[in-house]
């Protein structure tokens, strides 16, 4: 009977999509086989002897937590990890061994298009939600508010005194504040005017705009690619969107300053509301802030959430209904020291 070698370790650990580190207790590499190469954008030898953490500008792995686990002789999974290198972001599920010969072995699986793909249905259900929430409470407020004007109107003009309208013209006014409020809350009702032209002239209004309130410790960047095609948009809404997400930007670097980088991209091959796109424009707005808080990152878009005492939380929410009546969406990506937004419009050609 004829018979076969079987592959070693090696061989075998080479030929699997998945990227594998073999560390020590310092988490200095060891080993990595062609995908976590390719993930670290190091070869081998530059790996060899590097701990880990050295290769990332940012690692989210709870270290301490899976040395217990390893020296309590069990495995340790994270599910979402997230590294970032050379300014790029991954997320990864990750699993750790402890091996007879002392080394662990680290297992780091993409998790990057089934999170972004399960937060986008997500959301997308969160946001109808919302929507028919907000409308419901809009639809019960707005006719009490109208009432409680009428009222305070004729009663201004039933007062003995008039110094006294005074005090009704308070109410005249919190009630046409309050109704504001629940319109700015609806979000925009009609799609605008859209024009063919590059989203250049939009993002250098933005950029006028926002310059008139920069402090001197702080950086406005404009990456632009020349060769972004023109497309469909309303320039006014688009406006108000790239606004928003600057000045939120500017306010997330506070008093320390910083820098805001506005970069314009081609991107290619894009799913957009179910629908695949040959092309489309890329806008980001980068900051190196703090970056958002983690228990806000999942309801950003939310009405009323804001990471800003004094905030109405509602920017990025009419930003993100106003890419939606655009076809487009908006993404964001934030750790410690960045935060990045980038909102994607189809070019229909």
């Amino acid at each position: 009977m004829a018979t076969g070698t079987l592959p070693d370790a090696g061989q075998i650990l080479n030929s699997l999509i998945n990227s594998i580190l073999l560390v020590d207790d310092e988490l200095a590499v060891h080993y990595a086989n062609p995908a976590a190469q390719q993930l670290l954008a190091q070869s081998a030898r530059k790996l060899f002897g590097t701990p880990l953490p050295e290769l990332l500008s940012y690692f989210s792995l709870n270290i301490g937590l899976m040395q217990e686990s390893l020296q309590a002789g069990q495995g340790f999974t994270d599910n979402e990890v997230t590294l970032v290198i050379d300014g790029r972001s991954h997320i990864l599920s990750l699993t750790a061994q402890r091996l007879p010969e002392g080394l662990i072995l680290l297992e780091m699986a993409p998790m990057d298009n089934q999170r972004r793909l399960s937060q986008e249905q997500l959301q997308h259900a969160q946001q109808i939600a919302a929507r028919d929430l907000v409308r419901g409470l809009a639809h019960e407020i707005k006719n009490p508010l109208g009432g409680l004007r009428g009222a305070a109107q004729l009663l201004t003009k039933a007062l003995p005194d008039p110094a006294l309208a005074e005090y009704t013209n308070v109410i005249i006014e919190q009630a046409d504040r309050l109704r504001n409020l629940v319109d700015r809350l609806l979000g925009p009702q009609q799609p605008g005017m859209h024009v063919t032209e590059s989203i250049h002239k939009v993002a250098e209004r933005v950029v006028k705009l926002v310059s008139m309130e920069l402090p001197e410790n702080v950086t406005l960047v404009r990456d632009y690619d020349p060769s972004l095609p023109e497309l469909a948009h309303d320039p006014d809404q688009i406006e108000q969107v790239l606004l928003n997400i600057v000045r939120n930007a500017l306010q997330a670097l506070g008093p320390e300053g910083g820098e805001i980088i506005l970069r314009t991209r081609t991107a290619f091959q894009l799913t957009l509301h179910g629908v695949r796109y040959r092309l489309a424009a890329r806008i980001d707005v980068e900051d190196n802030g703090p970056g958002i808080p983690s228990h806000l990152q999942d309801t950003l878009f939310y009405p009323m959430v804001s990471g800003r005492e004094g905030g109405t939380g509602l920017g990025l929410s009419i930003a993100r209904s106003l890419i939606d009546q655009h076809s487009g969406k908006i993404e964001f990506n934030s750790w410690p020291g960045h935060t990045e937004f980038s909102v994607f419009l189809p070019i229909k050609k």
